[in-house]
């Protein structure tokens, strides 16, 4: 089995910001803290919201920026044109698959439904064997443990196993994220 390091890290997150400032200070730490690190933000390429938020943070801090946008949603969530990777896809589905094939990790921000099928796509393939990425879950006051609860929901009623819950780690702070990154530096590859 070969392993490889974390070099470049997907995030979903809202095209909105939300009404809580914790969701736009997490984003804002983490796309510094990304920057700092020197892991490779591979995101929405949105300039709204807490896309945009967590993608001025890391290009303020001098990150390496890969920004993946569908061509329908260019004027919508004003894509950020200033970072050095755009990419416009055809569709969202090119648009998932390009993130994916461009990261090592996935982090899932509060968002809103948008986010909640990204998440619950790299879920799926997660689950089907596609990828071993490492998932996480910024639970910034809360956001998913609502989420938490429908899933074992799913599974009390025989819709999933409980396995399930394993592929992905919720964390409270953007610090339990970098944290884990460090300790679990070496994930498995897809290749």
């Amino acid at each position: 089995m070969i392993k490889s390091k974390i070099n470049a890290v997907c995030v979903f997150c809202g095209s909105r910001a939300g009404y809580e400032k914790a969701f736009s200070e997490a984003a804002i730490e983490l796309g510094r803290q990304l920057a700092i690190q020197n892991y490779k933000l591979v995101y929405g390429a949105g300039n709204i919201g807490l896309m945009g938020a967590l993608a001025k943070s890391c290009e303020k801090a001098g990150g390496d920026i890969l920004g993946v946008m569908p061509k329908a949603l260019t004027n919508k969530e004003i894509g950020r044109r200033s970072i050095k990777s755009f990419i416009v896809t055809e569709d969202m589905h090119e648009r998932k698959k390009v993130m994916h094939m461009n990261s090592d990790a996935v982090i899932a921000m509060p968002g809103g439904i948008g986010t909640l099928e990204e998440l619950f796509e790299i879920l799926t393939w997660k689950q089907l064997g596609f990828h071993h990425k490492p998932i996480y879950l910024l639970n910034i006051l809360g956001f998913w443990s609502k989420t938490l609860v429908a899933l074992q929901s799913i599974i009390n009623l025989g819709f999933a196993e409980k396995k399930i819950l394993d592929h992905f780690k919720i964390c409270q702070s953007v610090d339990e994220i970098f944290l884990d990154f460090e300790t679990s530096a070496l994930i498995e590859s897809d290749e």
